[in-house]
């Protein structure tokens, strides 16, 4: 397996194609996918699906470009629905222009094949309700959002975010994977389990 990390959008979101052989997903394309794009024709992948750990402007920027450019399903957890109808889902504030709607489908919790290979797909709410985190046991990888960061945790004050209900995701849901697993995160470097656990001074146990 290959992960590569693309910062992409005015806020550098960390953009993720997770790949296997000849086939690929990404993970919040949040701006211009044009490296991206570049990467899947050099590399030869077939993009098979547009995942979003949550429909915030800054993790769905590339959404539609990305998907017209390849086919490729958008997908997302359906208690973030109501995100677009707002600016942190459509974008338009900040000084930052609104995004390209587009199609998507729900994806909810559970075990599943992505980029040929096992993923376990968690509800992670807390930054919003319907955030989702990627886990790739073969990789010893977890794409986690916005949920936690190096040495921080995700916002909450945002309209549906709720910081005991976040706490209690990365406790129940990131903290029980093994600890070396390599946390990747929306912005920002990696970190690993371990090491937040360790030293993370929101959800830490130090």
């Amino acid at each position: 397996m290959d992960i590569v990390t693309f910062p992409l959008g005015h806020m550098q979101t960390n953009c993720y194609v997770v790949s296997n052989g000849r086939e690929a997903v990404a993970v919040d394309p949040g701006g211009d996918p044009a490296p991206l794009i570049d990467h899947l024709e050099a590399k030869g992948l077939t993009l098979t699906a547009i995942l979003n750990t949550h429909l915030h402007f800054d993790h769905t920027g590339g959404n539609k470009a990305l998907s017209e450019a390849t086919g490729a399903p958008i997908m997302a957890n359906d208690a973030d629905a109501y995100l677009l109808e707002t600016w942190l889902g459509r974008g338009g504030d900040m000084g930052l222009p609104p995004i390209d709607p587009y199609e998507w489908k729900n994806l909810g919790p559970g075990d599943t094949i992505l980029a040929g290979v096992p993923c376990s797909v968690f509800h992670t709410p807390g930054h919003s309700p319907g955030s989702l985190t990627f886990y790739f046991p073969d990789a010893g990888a977890a794409l986690v959002g916005d949920l936690i960061f190096y040495r921080s945790i995700g916002r909450t004050d945002f309209p549906g975010g709720d910081l005991d209900t976040l706490k209690r995701s990365v406790r129940e849901r990131i903290f029980t994977l093994p600890p070396e697993t390599r946390l990747l995160s929306g912005h920002g470097p990696e970190t690993s389990v371990a090491d937040e656990q360790n030293h993370n001074p929101f959800v830490g146990g130090f």
